[in-house]
């Protein structure tokens, strides 16, 4: 649906059932669509008409179950000192501080004193400060949304920890067994695993506060010839930064004077310097390495390449992965089972076994035990990092969805132009009919591209100039995608083009430009014929040459077990040459740009999991039909946004990353929903039976959501392993 997108924090949830909550009750709303809520970002996302709801009338029927949707700062704001799950992580250190020594002192006094009356009611102040004191957010928000007739997390630790404190309360008065030690102690190893869990989504979201640190604070302001420092927020679109050696370039902008090498390793994950020079773009927060630069700015705040980046890892890390729908979808049910389960599990206690306070101490650990947080932090901090540590190593990935479908693919085809090769063609040779005629030929072919921006076209104008050959103006040009030109040139009809082009236009061509054709296309070259006066009058031979390390990766890939081909517009030979060099498996040859989307989709209905990596306009219709569209992120806009994984180098190491990475999270991701699933299978039934004690079970429950998070972020050391990569170290 049309409508407006809105991106806001969600305050108060404390579990996965918290997220589904929210989740469900946005997505019921009249005029709200696409609703997401990610628990481990506390971060709701959706798109809703205002004219039909508006966005105060959903912060109040959010409000109405308690939780708190606020506005998320732009431009980085919300990123600026303390992130909110490291202000969280405060709090709940302050809580544990209240907490703990009170709890302690309680647990000496329930062993080591048990028969002193004293002991017996010292213990009550002390459990209730824990109580009552430092778990009081905890109480609230159980208790609150009990009185809303809803439930999550905190309702069950509230009813568990409440029921064993008053229990324990009759109990003084009545001279029998008390609890308090276990009420307290409770709280304390919640409100434990609570700061636990916060620091590591803290460290989890790391990634994007990282790429924001990158940025320059200040910019050196050329005005009139002279310098002066100011801050980056001062500067607008058009004005000229001096940027020195060993200096962070502050904004993008564009080389108007000077030449060096700059570091985008930071944005691109490459380490080696690239060269600039007038005319050259340069992005905000690399490093000018040696020389002077004086760059025109064009982009700030949320248009330059940092902010964009960011955006599209927040946009990553925000997303859900199509498993996350069957997470929760048991996450909305699972609180009301697990009091299902307490409470069957105390009337079973008390009245088969005869023994309430057993019972009591089960139904408490079933409430403790069954936490669900695990659940609801599996994907999404698996997602966090994995798209974190993407972004780090250039390679930017665009949802949980993509994840998935990258993880089962089998078939990867290039492009061959600018992806697979350098894209700039070079003139290598040019042969014509009769002495002399390869100059005529080149002249002529030469006038005809010249307004051309194929690169075909522009390495024959280049090699023509460089060769000396002075050659006439067009007076009229049109392009034949995918075939080639046709040109008025001095009264000519000239055609530039493929063999059927020379056929379509009733040009034949003789047999010794045919021979030399076919001995430069078994080289790998691509021959372009040239015709006018009703006949083929030359061929003229360009070549690319190929990406350095692209036989290494194709090479990879077939380690990781994936068929790789090659989709092109050449001629079949010249294109099995290139195929035959880096060890493709299938070519794909003489392919029209529009035809490329139905070679993809041929693929597709053979039963092949298709990635498809191009960088141009007019890949970008076979890019959004793959399984997933990796564009180069040297190419164009058109493609970047068609795609679903962006290289933001341009190196097609990042085709590989892309594949191990996402293989590596989702197994991640399974490895947290096993421990999830199979941690409540095992220790619900085991509570039940009385052989967990509450304490136990609420030092497990927090032990089972830092373990989910501490796992996901062992994918901030992912790196390729050596098998599929020789020479670097895996993680």
């Amino acid at each position: 649906m049309s409508g407006v997108q809105a991106d806001v924090a969600v305050e108060g949830m404390h579990c996965g059932s918290c997220a589904a909550r929210v989740q469900r009750a946005l997505g019921r709303q009249e005029g709200v669509a696409e609703a997401r809520v990610n628990f481990a970002t506390h971060r709701a996302s959706f798109r809703y008409d205002p004219g039909v709801v508006g966005l105060d009338q959903l912060r109040e029927t959010v409000g109405q179950l308690g939780y708190v949707l606020t506005e998320v700062p732009t431009d980085g704001a919300a990123h600026e000192g303390e992130d909110a799950s490291s202000q969280e992580a405060r709090a709940w250190r302050r809580l544990n501080i209240l907490a703990w020594p009170p709890a302690v002192a309680v647990m000496v006094l329930a062993f080591a004193f048990a028969d002193e009356e004293w002991a017996r009611w010292l213990s009550l102040p002390l459990a209730a400060a824990v109580e009552f004191g430092a778990g009081r957010p905890i109480l609230s928000s159980g208790l609150g949304r009990a009185r809303r007739l809803s439930a999550n997390m905190d309702t069950l630790i509230a009813i568990g920890t409440l029921t064993a404190f008053f229990y324990s309360f009759y109990e003084l008065l009545a001279g029998g067994d008390l609890y308090f030690e276990t009420a307290a102690l409770l709280i304390a190893f919640i409100l434990l695993g609570r700061y636990f869990e916060a620091r590591a989504r803290s460290r989890a979201s790391s990634a994007i506060r990282a790429l924001l640190e990158l940025g320059a604070k200040e910019a050196r302001l050329l005005v009139d010839g002279e310098e002066r420092m100011v801050p980056v927020e001062e500067v607008e679109v058009g004005d000229l930064l001096r940027i020195r050696p060993g200096e962070k370039v502050p904004l993008d902008g564009v080389v108007t004077e000077g030449a060096s090498a700059v570091d985008e390793s930071m944005l691109t994950g490459e380490s080696v310097p690239v060269e600039k020079a007038r005319g050259d773009q340069v992005a905000g927060a690399t490093v000018n390495v040696n020389g002077a630069l004086t760059v025109r700015t064009t982009a700030l705040g949320r248009d330059s390449a940092l902010a964009q980046i960011v955006r599209l890892v927040e946009e990553a890390q925000a997303s859900q992965a199509p498993v996350q729908r069957l997470v929760d979808q048991v996450s909305a049910i699972f609180v009301p089972i697990v009091l299902g389960i307490a409470l069957a599990t105390f009337g079973l206690w008390w009245l088969v076994a005869g023994d309430a306070a057993g019972g009591l101490l089960a139904a408490v650990a079933v409430l403790i035990i069954a936490c669900p947080c695990a659940l609801g932090l599996a994907t999404p901090t698996a997602l966090m990092v994995g798209a974190g540590r993407g972004a780090a190593l250039g390679v930017l990935i665009k949802g949980g969805e993509v994840l998935q479908r990258a993880r089962r693919l089998d078939t990867v085809v290039f492009d061959k132009t600018g992806t697979l090769t350098v894209g700039r063609m070079t003139l290598v040779d040019a042969v014509g009919l009769g002495a002399d005629a390869s100059q005529a030929v080149l002249a002529r072919a030469a006038a005809a591209e010249a307004d051309s921006e194929h690169p075909v076209a522009r390495a024959i104008v280049a090699g023509t100039e460089a060769a000396g050959v002075s050659f006439p103006r067009a007076e009229s040009f049109s392009s034949l995608a995918g075939h080639g030109v046709r040109a008025e040139v001095e009264g000519e009809t000239v055609v530039v083009g493929r063999r059927k082009l020379m056929a379509e236009s009733g040009l034949p061509i003789a047999d010794e430009l045919e021979t030399a054709a076919s001995a430069w296309e078994a080289d790998g070259r691509t021959a372009v014929f040239v015709g006018w006066a009703a006949r083929t009058r030359g061929v003229i031979a360009v070549a690319d040459t190929v990406k350095p390390g692209a036989r290494e990766v194709v090479d990879r890939l077939h380690r990781l077990g994936v068929n790789v081909a090659m989709i092109t517009g050449d001629n079949r030979l010249a294109a099995q040459a290139i195929a035959d060099e880096l060890g493709i498996d299938r070519v794909l040859a003489e392919v029209l740009p529009e035809d490329k989307v139905t070679e993809v989709r041929r693929l597709q209905e053979a039963g092949m999991v298709v990635a498809m990596v191009g960088d141009g306009i007019n890949d970008a219709p076979a890019l959004v039909q793959a399984d997933v569209g990796i564009a180069i992120g040297t190419g164009t806009d058109v493609a970047i946004e068609s795609s679903d994984l962006t290289l933001i180098s341009g190196d097609l190491d990042g085709v590989v990353t892309a594949i191990a990475l996402s293989r590596r999270t989702l197994r991640v991701i399974y490895q947290n929903l096993g421990w999830a699933f199979g941690y409540n299978a095992a220790m619900i039934p085991l509570a039940a039976v009385g052989l967990l004690h509450p304490i136990f079970a609420a030092a497990a429950m927090a032990f089972s959501s830092v373990s989910v998070v501490s796992n996901s972020l062992r994918l901030r050391r992912f790196a390729e392993s050596p098998a599929m990569r020789p020479g670097r170290v895996g993680a």
